[in-house]
């Protein structure tokens, strides 16, 4: 039972308290690009989710169970961008073969996953074992900060979308009221860092 609140702490963490947008600031290309529109938004969310989740499936086991034993532990950034743009190459095969709405509505933003810093960030990051203690635990913070990716685009769009009808002074429109407005997100992320 005990295993299980550590799982869920590290879950809440991951989504809320550590951020992978708001407090390490990695996927923010990804994050400023797509928000622009709610049906990107939820498509890339999706990606996001099940390209961290597989990709930290693969490439934990294969950090110490074939890096690590073999003594080439350097090569993992290396090969974990490889293992990464596999799996978003094989989602965007299926999703090319049986998705096509979701495939044609994702456009350059599917291999743009590649090299969203946030998908090898997490994967790297799970490594260290202060972060994750185990494989479960490696899964569960990248579920959470998928998750915590999701919902952050997912609120930044809906606010930005918002704004668009506003009344933003011009030197404001565009970009800077979107980066203000990202930071005031950190800023209330921020206030739950004493929650666990």
């Amino acid at each position: 039972m005990e295993y299980l609140g550590i799982l869920f702490a590290s879950l809440i963490s991951s989504m809320l308290i550590n951020n992978v947008l708001l407090s390490t600031f990695l996927g923010i290309c990804s994050f400023l690009g797509v928000s622009k529109k709610m049906s990107n938004v939820w498509g890339m969310s999706a990606a996001v989710i099940v390209v961290m989740v597989i990709s930290t499936a693969i490439t934990y086991p294969l950090y110490f169970y074939v890096l690590v034993p073999l003594g080439i532990g350097y090569i993992n950034t290396i090969a974990f961008i490889l293992v990464i743009a596999a799996v978003v190459q094989l989602i965007e095969m299926l999703l090319k073969r049986y998705m096509e709405g979701l495939y044609r509505g994702l456009g350059v933003y599917l291999p743009l996953i590649t090299t969203n810093c946030a998908v090898l960030g997490i994967a790297l990051s799970v490594l260290d074992k202060n972060y994750a203690m185990d494989f479960m635990d490696a899964l569960v913070v990248t579920l959470g900060s998928a998750l915590g990716y999701a919902l952050v685009i997912v609120s930044f769009s809906s606010i930005r979308i918002k704004l668009d009808s506003k009344d933003v002074p011009k030197a404001f429109k565009g970009m800077p009221i979107a980066l203000i407005t990202a930071s005031l997100m950190s800023l209330a992320f921020l206030g739950l860092v004493g929650l666990i």
